[in-house]
């Protein structure tokens, strides 16, 4: 397997792709990635959605004209992607687009790996993580970060629901499992468990 990380678009948000054996996919659709996966020369199967928020779904109507199939917890809305909210912010159009596979908690088959799919809502209502054992990979979305939590003061946002699902499905993986966020650099569970304040 081969993870490699793109940042892109407003507030410089990450995005990966997975090369499998059986298949590629995206972590996660700022803007710009697929203009940057299609100059890799790399086919891209799929697309998995961390969350809605705008800044990680610029991307997915141009991925899905190219025929990326998208996994989500839920539907597309312009309440998930902040669109309805921050109207006046200046927040970049999203343009819309369709979700073909809702996704569960639970295990996954991802092509030719297994992954974890677990639900952390309290930084967006519709935030999922994905866990990839035999890597040792846990892409967080905007759950967790290195030294710090996703912000609870969007519509949807809950610290207290952020803070239990980070201890149900992150905080009790091994010490060594990469996390790879939508924002930043990497760290490991157990350096946050060490050393994050929020966490404490």
């Amino acid at each position: 397997m081969r993870i490699t990380k793109f940042t892109g678009g407003m507030v410089q948000t990450n995005g990966y792709l997975v090369e499998t054996p059986e298949g590629n996919f995206l972590v996660d659709a700022p803007s710009g990635i697929a203009e940057w996966a299609e100059g890799t020369g790399t086919r891209v199967d799929a697309l998995y959605l961390t969350h809605q928020h705008y800044d990680h779904v610029e991307d997915v109507a141009a991925l899905r004209a190219m025929g990326v199939k998208v996994f989500a917890w839920a539907d597309y809305s312009k309440d998930l992607t902040l669109e309805a909210f921050g109207a006046g912010w200046g927040l970049p159009a999203v343009e819309p687009y369709g979700v073909d596979v809702l996704v569960a908690e639970g295990e996954r088959e991802m092509f030719s790996t297994k992954a974890k799919v677990g639900h952390v809502p309290g930084h967006s209502a519709d935030s999922l993580t994905f866990y990839i054992p035999e890597a040792g990979v846990l892409f967080a979305g905007d759950a967790l970060f290195a030294g710090s939590v996703g912000r609870c003061d969007l519509p949807g946002g809950s610290f207290e629901l952020l803070l239990a699902g980070i201890e149900r499905e992150l905080l009790c993986l091994p010490d060594d499992t990469r996390v790879l966020s939508g924002h930043g650099g990497e760290t490991t569970i157990g350096r946050e468990k060490a050393t994050n304040g929020y966490l404490r």
